[in-house]
């Protein structure tokens, strides 16, 4: 078996745990050779040598100098793939932007040497996190020194947009002086609605209440307190939008949320809205968007992030008149730059120094017996916290999630870290950025202020399997699927391994059974004859393929829960049969 780094230390000292969240790894100050990977692997290390960091795009002063001091820098920039993969094999570590695709090929041709990549920024798509992984290499970013940057940016958009600062600039450098033309409206008393509410989203909140705006946000996960604390109330998705005066978008680009903003979101905006996106460019449909504009829905918008970047010469949407565009700027100031540099050499030189981040957006290597028997519990684990946080109402706030374990083994010989930490990852990546594992679990939580109580109960039986079922449950907040609040008043779900697969077992006070693959219709209905029939035959005309059914009830001829695994994604028309059935009182559609 090939040595991971950041595993084969704490196995050979203790082979029979499962390794820490917070271990602290001697990584080799320099490594010289590995064997290949399939064979058993050995490692030349010379002690006196400084590892090799390459940043291959450029870095603030402050971040190279804390690199120097600790590792020899090698600084070369606009690197081909070709050279890229030629330089890697001689460096420990790599630190790029958002310009350099670090790609499986880099990592192969790293052979073994590379132990880690930070990414000097958020946002991860140019790095190949399942290549990374399996080559044994930490990925790290920097997500916390361009907030008050991006909120900065944000806050001049509104500002700039509502007092047509830009256009009015280049008519008065194009010879003119269009005072009536560019007759601007005031931020003071207007509603801005803040779509996503986190580092950023809440900074940009606080600067909008000191220009005597009206703040209200929307965000399925954000705490209700949090908000109050700053005067904003926490709303509805379909109440940000349909009484804000501004708004801006601070959400992250997820499945949930591309193209959120889109013909039918604009239709049920204000009259004269105007929009400012500092976040992804994909959550607007770029295309709606024009339309909104050219009919007047959309008085206005300031974009400073694009679906494809840099965006055409031609695009549309960048020559619209009532357009104010930016590259890209969020983070682009000198201090940001600075703070960036500085958090992404400290993630870096820590890595190399045995450290795991809590930057870490990738997991380290698991011992293999350990992921071997929890596996098929690893995925029920993330799997519950995706079906119980998409229950959730929005604007409710997830704050405390209790986790049962039922097993017949003692707590000592059954370690549920990596299952709490899937199930952290199921309740935060649908609704956000973050990348959630083994490594950066507790801290992401603890960051947004979940708190997971654990409890197991002790059954009687053979210890040979280590769990008999999981269940979570979410405290004080309302569901979309009324039927998943149980006797207790949470939402609550369980999942069971049968025959190796995940299965969902309970939702609510309601028992199914029903496979956890692909995706997951849930109905009530009143009990009676020719239901599944019904359900069925609606999804088979509309070519959707059903892999499971079960029906959970009270008792014979009362209320009933019927749950549908589903292949495809229905759509919102065949969903909507569904629901006109006259005896399916609610139904909800989950994304697993």
């Amino acid at each position: 078996m090939a040595a991971h780094l950041l595993s084969a230390p704490s196995l050979k000292s203790n082979p029979t745990k499962t390794p820490s969240l917070s271990w602290r790894l001697p990584l080799p100050a320099s490594l010289t050779s590995v064997a290949p990977r399939g064979r058993r692997s050995f490692v030349v290390m010379a002690m006196d040598a400084k590892p090799t960091v390459l940043v291959a795009e450029k870095l603030g002063a402050a971040g190279l100098d804390l690199l120097k001091n600790f590792a020899n820098v090698d600084c070369s920039y606009n690197l081909t793939q070709e050279e890229l993969c030629t330089k890697i094999s001689l460096c420990d570590a790599l630190i790029v932007r958002s310009g350099t695709k670090v790609s499986r090929e880099v990592f192969e041709s790293s052979g073994g040497r590379l132990k880690v990549v930070g990414r000097a920024g958020v946002g991860i798509d140019n790095v190949d996190l399942s290549a990374a992984t399996e080559h044994g290499c930490l990925v790290v970013n920097a997500p916390t020194a361009n907030t008050v940057a991006a909120a900065e940016h944000g806050i001049a958009l509104i500002t700039a947009m509502a007092r047509n600062v830009a256009q009015a600039d280049a008519s008065v450098k194009a010879g003119k002086w269009q005072r009536n033309k560019y007759v601007g409206v005031s931020l003071v008393g207007k509603t801005l609605a803040v779509m996503g509410f986190g580092k950023v989203g809440s900074e940009v909140a606080r600067r909008a209440k000191g220009l005597g705006m009206h703040v209200i946000a929307h965000d399925p996960y954000a705490p209700a307190d949090r908000a109050h604390a700053i005067g904003v109330d926490l709303v509805s998705f379909e109440e940000a939008i349909s009484t804000a005066d501004f708004i801006s978008l601070h959400m992250p680009l997820t499945p949930a949320t591309s193209k959120i903003l889109n013909d039918e979101s604009f239709a049920k905006m204000k009259k004269g809205v105007r929009i400012v996106n500092v976040a992804r460019g994909g959550v607007i449909d770029e295309d709606a968007l024009v339309r909104a504009l050219d009919a007047g829905i959309v008085a206005q918008a300031a974009l400073d992030v694009f679906t494809e970047e840099p965006p055409a010469k031609d695009n549309k949407l960048v020559l619209h008149e009532n357009v104010t565009a930016t590259p890209h700027l969020g983070a682009s100031t000198t201090e940001a730059q600075e703070g960036v540099a500085i958090e992404i050499a400290e993630a870096v030189v820590g890595a190399l120094k045995g450290e795991l981040a809590a930057t870490a957006v990738n997991a380290p290597m698991v011992p293999a017996e350990v992921l071997s028997e929890l596996a098929p519990f690893v995925v029920v684990a993330e799997k519950l916290g995706r079906l119980a946080v998409q229950l959730v109402a929005g604007g409710s706030g997830v704050k405390s999630v209790k986790v049962t374990y039922a097993s017949a083994r003692a707590p000592d010989d059954l370690d549920t870290r990596l299952l709490r930490a899937m199930i952290i990852k199921g309740l935060i990546e649908p609704i956000s950025s973050a990348f959630v594992n083994l490594v950066n679990a507790d801290f992401t939580a603890k960051q947004r202020g979940l708190r997971i109580a654990e409890e197991r109960i002790l059954l009687d039986g053979s210890p040979e399997n280590p769990l008999e079922y999981i269940q979570v449950q979410i405290a004080n907040v309302e569901s979309k699927f009324a039927s998943a609040i149980s006797e207790t008043g949470e939402v609550k779900v369980e999942g069971r391994v049968k025959d190796g697969k995940p299965h969902l077992t309970r939702v609510g006070s309601f028992n199914v059974d029903v496979s956890l693959e692909g995706s997951l219709i849930l109905c009530r209905q009143v009990d009676q004859p020719g239901m599944i029939g019904k359900v069925g035959s609606i999804l088979g005309s509309e070519n959707v393929n059903v892999s499971f059914m079960s029906v959970g009830r009270i008792a014979p001829r009362k209320h009933a829960v019927m749950a549908i695994g589903v292949d495809e994604e229905p759509k919102k028309e065949t969903l909507k049969k569904i629901g006109d059935i006259p005896a399916v009182e609610e139904f909800v559609f989950l994304k697993l």
